[in-house]
This record gives C-alpha cells, sequence and structure tokens, in this order.
C-alpha cells in the first residue's frame, strides 16, 4: 500500500468538541464513507458516522492524548474519544489508529464520501442522497 505525505503546510488537522485533544495528519485521507448500522448510530450519536482511511504512520496527538478514551471490541476494532466531551475522534484496530471521523477535522480534508455502508439496517426515517455506492452491509 502506498504511503501519502505531504508537506507540513498541508497537514490535516482535527480536534475534539472542547478542543482539548487534537491530532495531525501527514498524509491524505481515502476511502471515505458513512457508515448507517445501529452501533455507529449509537457511536456517533447521529443517523450514521462520516469515517476516512488515514495511512500508517501518518497520524500523530499533539495535544491531550491523556484525555482519550477507548472501546474496542472482541474483534479488536474500536474507537477513541475524548473524556471531556465525547466527540468520537478515531477509529483503532489491534492499538493502531486506522481512520479518522470526518466531523472533528478541521478544514477541508479534500475527501468526499464514496460508499455508504450497512443501509441494510439504516434508520427507518433516514433519507440517503442519491448517487453514491450504497451496500445493504459492508463493502464487497
Amino acid at each position: 500500500m502506498e504511503t501519502f505525505k505531504i508537506e507540513d503546510s498541508q497537514l490535516i488537522t482535527g480536534e475534539c468538541f472542547c478542543g482539548q485533544i487534537t491530532y495531525q495528519v501527514a498524509g491524505k485521507l481515502y476511502d471515505a464513507r458513512s457508515c448507517h448500522c445501529s452501533r455507529c448510530r449509537k457511536a456517533f450519536s447521529a443517523q450514521a458516522s462520516a469515517y476516512a482511511l488515514v495511512e500508517r504512520g501518518v497520524f500523530e496527538w499533539t495535544s491531550g492524548k491523556d484525555l482519550l478514551t477507548s472501546y474496542v471490541g472482541e474483534s479488536g476494532y474500536g474507537l477513541q474519544f475524548c473524556s471531556v466531551c465525547g466527540s468520537t475522534l478515531c477509529g483503532v484496530y489491534q492499538d493502531e489508529i486506522h481512520g479518522v471521523t470526518l466531523g472533528c477535522v478541521n478544514g477541508d480534508p479534500e475527501v468526499t464520501i464514496g460508499m455508504h455502508i450497512y443501509v441494510g439496517s439504516k434508520a427507518a426515517w433516514e433519507i440517503i442522497p442519491e448517487g453514491v455506492k450504497q451496500f445493504d452491509e459492508g463493502p464487497e
């Protein structure tokens, strides 16, 4: 897998709602998706999650790492969030950050949602926009 590196002036930054935890990504986000499963709705307190992957080694906490709380399921996948304000910041797999929540990214990360996943279990009241790939479960 190719690693994307960009100039320091083009770092992607993000932070939680209270601003006590911050991070930077020295690379591009990719494979953005919105997950509509019932677990993501609960974790993100929304109709779906908005999430993009990051390459290994390009993510770095810049402040507040000691305020992180983690939830990791039996599968080894989990989330890290701010213990002060509750913002969900990133996804982890086996203690490694594999992606960020797009709602906590500052500015324009130059990525668009390319797929809606687990739409088979979406909330009945949600209407998904036309023109984006949809999967009843995960992508094949």
